[in-house]
């Protein structure tokens, strides 16, 4: 796990450098995916070609699942490695400060390291089965918040968002209303890293890929928090939906989320 985690540790880095080195100098190197507001930029594909290249110098044989490239290698290997080259690609666009690189690596479909690098604040969160969560090499633990109406929870929106009445818009208000905030900083990864350290007490979201989260799933879960479905049972990675907590909390979030109608309902 150490090796897997120090070599994940290589690729981030190296691919920090390069979305620091694209930062606010894209000018027309910007796409659109298809679906309004899905961007893509040269520093998406730069940075995962860097990360590709650490990453087959050390492991050809396995599989992997990156958000520009698809699946490569060999898919039946039990090693697949999910990398998102820059989370939220959306701010990094705008120069607003909140985007990040995520590796993870899932054995047998489960997540057992996680690095999540923020190279403008130069963070870098860390973790392996067995092995801790870090910050800058720091040892971090989830909060200890144990009720809604004094937590800090964050989530963000899916890409079809516009197409879907099943798009958190009525979570996101209804959670509002029962809590201190909550905040949508439009980085899936950084949102897990957070309730990891403490900065935030939950999180919940729909809508999001395995690269969005593999490595913050086992950065929460080594940080003493817990991370499930919305109702509380284990998370299938590939339905989209994932609710991680401090721990202390996941049983009152889960039962709110799962009380909340559809805003095609509300009138």
């Amino acid at each position: 796990m150490q090796i897997f985690l120090d070599i994940a540790t290589e690729a981030a880095l190296a691919a920090g450098v390069v979305l620091q080195d694209y930062l606010g100098k894209l000018e027309d190197a910007i796409t659109e995916k298809g679906r309004p507001g899905d961007l893509v930029t040269a520093a998406d594909k730069a940075s995962e070609q860097v990360i590709l290249e650490v990453l087959r110098r050390h492991f050809p044989q396995h599989s992997i699942l990156a958000e520009e490239s698809g699946k490569l290698g060999n898919q039946d290997n039990e090693f697949l490695w999910a990398i998102d080259p820059l989370d939220g690609t959306t701010n990094y666009a705008h120069q607003y400060p909140c985007f990040a690189v995520s590796i993870g690596l899932m054995i047998q479909g489960v997540p057992k390291v996680g690095v999540i690098y923020d190279p403008f604040r130069d963070e870098l969160f860390r973790a392996a089965a067995g092995l801790g969560a870090t910050r800058n090499r720091r040892p971090i633990q989830v909060s200890q918040t144990a009720e809604l109406s004094k937590s800090l929870l964050v989530s963000g929106f899916a890409y079809d968002r516009r197409e879907t009445p099943d798009n958190n818009y009525a979570e996101f208000c209804h959670l509002t209303h029962l809590t201190q905030g909550v905040r949508r900083d439009g980085a899936a990864a950084l949102d897990l890293a957070y309730v990891a350290c403490g900065r935030v007490d939950g999180y919940w979201e729909r809508g999001i890929a395995p690269w969005d989260v593999a490595a913050g799933i086992i950065l929460v879960q080594e940080a003493g928090g817990n991370v499930t479905a919305y109702d509380g049972t284990p998370i299938k990675i590939e339905s989209g939906r994932i609710l991680a907590t401090n721990g202390y909390l996941h049983d009152s979030l889960s039962q709110e989320l799962m009380k909340v109608p559809r805003l095609a309902s509300w009138t």
